[in-house]
C-alpha cells in the first residue's frame, strides 16, 4: 500500500505499514525518517500503509516466496540465510517467552496465540522489493485525493459526527485530518490488508534484516491479544503488521489507543469511537496545534534560491513573504510569526508549499512528505477547499530505477554524491543534485528530471 510504498522506498529506507510491497510510489521523495533514520521504520507504521496500492488480495497474499536473494544485499536476506532462519522459526518464537513474561503475558496466552505459527516467507520478497518504475507526486495525489474518496469521506464525517465532535473537543485535533488519514490509509476500511499481524511480525522477528525492530512489534501484538482489546481475527493487515482503518502498528497501538466509549476495550478496528479518538490521541501526543493549518500552497518567484527549500531552514511566514513567496490563492498568511519550511516536490516547474508544525506532525504518523502532503490536501478538500491552484509539470516523466542508479553514479563521478548508489532517492541524493544544478547555473531545486540526467551524461 502507499504508505508502505513511500516508507520502504526510503528504507533502502524505512517502514512497512499496510501491505505494499512493490510500491509504485517508491522514490517519490521520502522524508528524513526521524524515527529510524534510514534504517528503522517509524514506530507507527513501518513501510506500507496508505492505499496507493490496493490492499493485498487473497490471491496475492498466497503467493509463495521467490526463493531468491533479497535486493538489499543484506547478509540476512540471502536465500540460504532465509531458509536457515525459517528452519529455526519454531525455536525462535519459543525463545521469546521470557520477554513475553516480562511484559506480563501469561504462559497460557503465549502458548495459545503462538501455537501453530508458521513463517510467511513471501514477506521477504515484499520487504526487499525494488520497483522498476515510480509514480510522480501528481499521479500519487490524483490516485489518493479523488472524487469518490472525497464523497465517502463526507459520508463518514456525517455518519460519525457525534464521535468527531467529541474528539475535537477532547483532543483539539481537526476532524478533517482524521478523516483524511482514515481515507488514505484504508480507503475507509475497505482496504486494510489481509495478513495475520501475529504471523507477519513473528516472521519478521525471526527472519530477515529487521528482527530487533519487529520483535518489539510481535511482543506488543501478543500484549494486545492477552489484554483482550482485540481478537486475532481483527488483527489482520499489512505484511509489516499495520492493522485497522488508520493502520496502527502494535507498538503505536500501545502508546496511543484509547477506550473512548468506556466498554473496557480499545478497539481501533471495528469501533468508530475508539478508532477516531485513538487517531486523534496519536496526533495530539505528537504535537498537533489546534486551530492551525498544515501549510499553504505558495507561488515561488522566478530566480528564487532553491537552496532555501530545505526542512532544516524554517523561517516565519513573514520572512518567506519578504523573499517574494505569496499564497497561491491570493490570501494573506494568517499568522506572520508561524515557522515554516519550503517544500518544492516537483522542483522549480511545480507548485511550492510552506509547511507548518502540523505538517511535521503528520510526517510523524508516516515520515514521507508525499504522504503528508496528500493528507493535508485531502483534509482541506473535505472541509470544502479547492484543488491546488498551480499546475504540476505533467510533461515530466519519472526516471526508471536503472536511470536513478545511473544518475547517482554520475553524481558520484563528479564528486557531488558520496553515498552508495542504489537507485533510491533520499535527502543525500537531493543535496547532490542541488550541488550539480548550482554548478551549471540551473535552479538548484533537487528535482531529478530527465533533463538533469541528460546534463549529467554531458549531452
Amino acid at each position: 500500500m502507499i504508505t508502505a510504498a513511500l516508507l520502504l522506498s526510503g528504507e533502502a529506507c524505512a517502514q512497512p505499514s499496510s501491505g505494499g510491497p512493490l510500491s509504485i510510489f517508491d522514490g517519490i521523495f521520502t522524508g528524513s525518517f526521524s524515527k529510524g533514520g534510514q534504517a528503522a521504520p517509524s514506530p507507527q507504521r513501518p513501510a506500507a500503509s496508505a492505499q496507493a496500492q490496493a490492499a493485498p488480495t487473497a490471491s496475492s497474499a498466497a503467493l509463495p516466496w521467490s526463493g531468491e536473494d533479497g535486493a538489499s544485499g543484506h547478509p540476512l536476506m540471502t536465500a540460504s540465510a532465509i531458509r536457515e532462519a525459517a528452519a529455526n522459526f519454531e525455536n525462535c518464537v519459543a525463545a521469546m517467552w521470557p520477554d513475553a513474561a516480562r511484559r506480563n503475558i501469561s504462559q497460557q496466552s503465549f502458548q495459545h496465540f503462538t501455537a501453530g505459527l508458521e513463517p510467511d516467507l513471501r514477506i521477504m520478497d515484499l520487504m526487499d522489493s525494488q520497483p522498476e518504475f515510480t509514480k510522480s507526486i501528481w499521479d500519487y495525489l490524483d490516485i489518493l485525493v479523488n472524487d469518490n474518496r472525497l464523497a465517502k469521506g463526507r459520508e463518514i464525517l456525517a455518519k460519525y459526527k457525534p464521535q468527531f465532535d467529541a474528539v475535537e473537543k477532547a483532543y483539539g485535533v481537526d476532524r478533517y485530518t482524521i478523516a483524511a488519514i482514515w481515507g488514505i490509509e484504508s480507503n475507509y476500511s475497505t482496504q486494510m490488508g489481509d495478513r495475520s499481524v501475529l504471523q507477519s511480525t513473528a516472521t519478521l522477528s525471526c527472519i530477515g534484516r529487521r528482527q530487533k525492530y519487529f520483535r518489539d512489534e510481535f511482543l506488543s501484538a501478543l500484549e494486545i491479544l492477552h489484554r483482550g482489546d482485540l481478537r486475532p481475527e481483527q488483527m489482520r493487515g499489512s505484511w509489516a503488521g499495520a492493522f485497522g482503518p488508520t493502520q496502527f502498528m502494535p507498538t503505536a497501538f500501545k502508546r496511543y489507543a484509547v477506550d473512548a466509549d468506556g466498554d473496557g476495550r480499545r478497539d481501533v478496528v471495528d469501533n468508530p469511537a475508539d478508532l477516531i479518538a485513538s487517531t486523534a490521541n496519536n496526533l495530539k501526543k505528537d504535537g498537533w496545534q489546534p486551530g492551525r493549518s498544515w501549510g499553504y500552497e505558495v507561488v515561488v518567484p522566478p530566480d528564487f534560491n532553491y537552496m532555501l527549500a530545505d526542512r532544516a531552514k524554517a523561517m516565519t511566514t513573514a520572512q518567506w513573504e519578504h523573499l517574494g513567496l505569496k499564497r497561491a490563492d491570493g490570501r494573506a498568511f494568517p499568522h506572520a510569526g508561524d515557522k515554516a519550511y519550503l517544500l518544492a516536490p516537483a522542483g522549480a516547474e511545480g507548485p511550492g508549499f510552506l509547511m507548518l508544525q502540523n505538517f511535521r506532525v503528520i510526517m510523524k504518523y508516516n515520515p514521507a512528505e508525499a504522504y503528508a502532503l496528500a493528507i493535508g490536501h485531502f483534509a482541506d478538500r473535505l472541509r470544502g477547499g479547492a484543488p491546488f491552484v498551480q499546475p504540476w509539470p505533467r510533461q515530466e516523466r519519472e526516471l526508471s530505477r536503472a536511470e536513478r542508479l545511473e544518475l547517482q553514479q554520475l553524481l558520484a563521478q563528479r564528486g557531488f554524491y558520496r553515498g552508495t548508489p542504489d537507485g533510491q532517492f533520499g535527502g543525500q541524493t537531493r543535496e547532490a543534485l542541488r550541488g550539480f544544478q548550482a554548478s551549471i547555473g540551473a535552479p538548484a531545486d533537487g528535482f531529478a528530471s530527465s533533463d538533469v540526467l541528460e546534463r549529467l551524461r554531458g549531452r
